[in-house]
């Protein structure tokens, strides 16, 4: 679990944003690259907002996460985690065609650039992973499925909902150490998200207990930018099936009998 300093004060503000400020990045947002409404109580959409580093909450394959505390001065402030994606010459995430396939750019100028892999085109990917997950999640969010709130994306920087209590960040679900009876709770709610997502014809595409958040006793979906489409990815299939071993075989190292064979031939049958 990670903590972080999150006692700063916006009683009083410079006239200009400090080396770990900037304004709020809102305003420069269209309508489709913010959260789906009805918005949260809590997002702050004001234009004299300002958002504030706190630092990195943690490192990853193709992103790092930070988190930031937007707040208008004298008023409201909130803490947001800013997943920040990064190009694909310092990304180690070599397996992201195989999440891509069946997937296509809308202008074909950013496909042409993608291709002959310019520095232009380096951008065009790692925003489409960012523009990817904050779709998905705009989804998913609407479905009621268990995901942050995806307050808005721009560029390659995607700002959630931070999840966890004041100072704290919520523990993974492999961080865990509950008895029994929570377990067979925590998974009974992993199993919900695997049928919701069939539902909607859909696989995670990297399901693990590391991407897994447990947020006061309630299971919370990160990860999420190479969402499947399980028919049209010609590996859906296979990836909706490691999704579902990955989850029954930790599960069942803990000493719950959960069958991976039965999980899997469950979710498959309720693929929508």
């Amino acid at each position: 679990m990670t903590s972080f300093d999150l006692h700063h004060s916006f009683s009083a503000l410079p006239d200009e944003p400090g080396s770990d400020q900037r304004w709020s990045t809102w305003p420069l947002t269209t309508p489709t690259q913010r959260g789906p409404a009805p918005r949260p109580d809590w997002v702050i959409t004001a234009s004299a907002a300002w958002d504030t580093e706190l630092g990195v909450l943690k490192t990853g394959k193709e992103a790092d996460v930070h988190l930031i505390e937007r707040g208008v001065a004298g008023g409201d402030r909130v803490v947001l985690a800013a997943k920040r994606y990064r190009d694909p010459d310092h990304r180690d995430f070599h397996r992201s065609s195989q999440y891509t396939e069946g997937r296509r750019l809308r202008r074909s100028r950013d496909t042409r650039a993608v291709e002959r892999g310019s520095r232009y085109g380096r951008q065009v990917q790692a925003g489409v992973w960012a523009a990817a997950e904050f779709d998905a999640l705009s989804r998913l969010w609407m479905l009621g499925a268990p995901v942050p709130y995806p307050v808005q994306v721009l560029g390659t920087e995607l700002l959630l909902e931070f999840i966890g209590d004041c100072r704290a960040a919520a523990p993974r679900l492999a961080e865990v150490r509950v008895d029994r009876a929570e377990l067979a709770r925590l998974f009974e709610q992993v199993r919900s998200v695997l049928l919701l997502f069939a539902d909607q014809g859909w696989a995670h595409g990297d399901l693990s207990p590391y991407n897994l958040l447990v947020h006061h006793r309630r299971i919370v979906v990160i990860d999420l930018p190479q969402l499947v489409d399980v028919v049209s990815n010609p590996s859906g299939f296979e990836l909706l099936e490691r999704d579902c071993r990955v989850i029954a075989e930790w599960f069942a190292r803990r000493g719950l009998a959960v069958d991976a064979r039965a999980l899997t031939d469950e979710v498959f049958a309720c693929l929508g």
